[in-house]
């Protein structure tokens, strides 16, 4: 039995790390509806939460969702979420509401 479990938890172990590569990201501060007016300026920066907390601003977004390389993310629309996606040197290659 023990033999079967120690799979299952190294599974669980590399999931878990999925979600600790990106940036860090920070608390929601705006109200409203996201814009995507002006966020092009942000492409090609390095992502970082500081970055993030200006692309909230910036888009008057609630929340943000960062989006790895290779990431799987759900396809559900939200009016008041941001949706930054980085590759893999952490360079900003998309920003968009939804």
């Amino acid at each position: 039995m023990r033999t079967a479990v120690l799979p299952l938890l190294s599974l669980l172990a590399a999931c878990a790390g999925v979600s600790g590569q990106g940036p860090a990201t920070p608390p929601p501060t705006a109200e409203g509806s996201c814009r995507n007016e002006g966020l092009d300026r942000f492409i090609g920066q390095t992502a970082s939460a500081a970055i993030g907390a200006d692309m909230l601003r910036a888009s008057g977004a609630r929340t943000l969702r960062w989006g790895a390389p290779g990431m799987a993310m759900t396809m559900d629309f939200r009016p008041d979420r941001l949706t930054v996606s980085y590759d893999g040197k952490m360079v900003i290659t998309t920003a968009r509401c939804g």
